[in-house]
């Protein structure tokens, strides 16, 4: 967005019943807003704001608030005051602690167009709103079929409500229909737009055993031992998966990660140049968006598994707008240190070279090293990922692990996943834990995946 045609306003303090934005908007040749229309939530005004490139939104009078709306929308934000010197200092420094650029502070109206027309081009910043906004629209745009084996969790029925009312993707959810179109009516939800499928009574659920024998005949898998295994709903939506009926699965919120991933080991297997399925978790942060892996499915990699590990994450990172820079972590960083961990670290770095040298990876790396360019400037100066690292590689699943649940819960984190890769096809686990927005998040992770062709 154009910074000199664009802005907040925002006032503090008294006096400004007649202060006249719509002229402000107006002489801009901008598209006026009011925050206070919105539902008091930045999504919302993410969701719900005109898509124009010239927008003054004239703000809801909570300066903080209408600081992380500006930082979301990439606008600069103009504060008005009529409070002492003091007060408006605070505010400023409280909304550009939010990520807003303040324009400046002013006693009215008519220097606000000059302070833009100063300033450059103002980018939005990163944040947990911004990123599902993203995510979401990245999700539409895809048009992926996504199949819902839990029907009988009314966390996964409030989810496709979303899914369906927000077209981030075709749903297909297996469970008896009378059952799930009874408790959405209870749960007001509507899921018109899915398709329900009993795979107990579903005719394809035949066609699926013989091909699921034929798959492991080799195992000696008989067809009645198919039959028998296509009553579970996670080979069943798996195999519907594989023969293209729906484009990826989400499972997991009522089932454990061996039992949603399991059928993808047997049935849809690993891309033809991967040895390993591992897993990153996006890690979303003000001003900052971070890919951790492995974080949940290989315990004790070795450098091989790590270096491939860190080439896939590059690569589905890039996926969700990240600029890849792989840091491989470890307790040392280049030869400060020595053991067998440390030169586990190094042989991976030289493996994930071999498989791509594209992509910029390096380590061993401590973490202050990887992400923080003042340390890195004294450990790692002549690297070119030390210091701006955004997919951070762990060496076990114990410190990855522990790593994303530290961030998470005292950071602030809101971390997206695990999502898995590897697979010829997205299959992704949920937490049995969670959330309506996390099932959310994840159907809009799994279309994406299953986009990109």
């Amino acid at each position: 967005m154009s910074a000199s045609h664009s802005a907040v306003i925002s006032t503090i303090g008294r006096g400004f019943d007649g202060l006249d934005v719509p002229a402000l908007a107006k002489d801009l040749g901008a598209e006026l807003i009011r925050l206070e229309d919105f539902d008091a939530t930045v999504a919302a005004v993410l969701a719900e704001a005109p898509a124009a490139e010239n927008i003054v939104a004239q703000g809801a009078g909570d300066i903080a608030f209408d600081a992380e709306v500006a930082a979301a929308l990439g606008l600069p934000l103009a504060i008005i005051s009529g409070a002492p010197q003091r007060t408006g200092e605070l505010a400023q420094h409280n909304a550009e602690s939010l990520g807003a650029t303040v324009a400046g502070i002013f006693t009215d109206l008519e220097a606000v167009p000059g302070a833009l027309a100063a300033l450059g081009d103002v980018s939005p910043v990163m944040s947990a709103d911004l990123f599902q906004k993203q995510l979401i629209d990245q999700a539409r745009a895809a048009g992926s079929h996504i199949v819902l084996p839990e029907g009988d969790d009314d966390r996964i029925l409030e989810a496709a409500h979303v899914v369906l009312r927000d077209k981030v993707a075709k749903l297909t959810i297996l469970g008896n229909e009378a059952d799930i179109k009874a408790r959405a009516e209870v749960l007001k939800l509507d899921l018109a737009g899915a398709e329900i499928i009993n795979h107990l009574e579903s005719p394809l659920a035949e066609e699926f055993a013989a091909d699921f024998a034929e798959l492991r005949k080799k195992k000696g898998v008989t067809l009645e031992q198919a039959r028998e295994t296509m009553k579970d709903i996670s080979y069943f939506a798996t195999m519907m998966v594989h023969k293209g009926l729906a484009d990826g699965m989400v499972s997991g919120a009522a089932h454990t990660t061996a039992h949603t991933i399991k059928p993808s080991f047997q049935i849809i297997k690993t891309k033809p140049n991967a040895s390993v399925v591992s897993s990153i978790f996006l890690m979303v942060m003000r001003g900052r968006l971070w890919a951790f892996g492995d974080c949940a499915v290989n315990p004790n990699p070795t450098a091989e598994q790590l270096g491939e590990i860190a080439i896939v994450s590059a690569q589905t990172a890039s996926q969700f707008g990240i600029d890849p820079r792989v840091a491989m972590l470890s307790y040392s960083s280049g030869t400060s240190g020595s053991g067998p961990d440390v030169d586990r670290a190094v042989a991976a770095v030289e493996a994930a070279k071999k498989l791509d040298s594209s992509v910029k990876v390096d380590g061993p790396l401590q973490f202050d090293a990887a992400c923080d360019p003042g340390v890195a400037a004294k450990k790692m100066p002549n690297s070119d990922v030390a210091g701006q690292a955004n997919v951070f590689v762990f060496p076990d699943l114990e410190a990855g692990n522990i790593g994303y649940k530290t961030a998470q819960r005292t950071g602030g984190a809101l971390a997206v996943g695990p999502i898995l890769q590897g697979l010829n096809k997205p299959v992704n686990d949920l937490s049995r834990g969670a959330t309506v927005p996390d099932i959310i998040n994840t159907v809009a992770i799994t279309a994406i995946q299953a986009g990109e062709k």
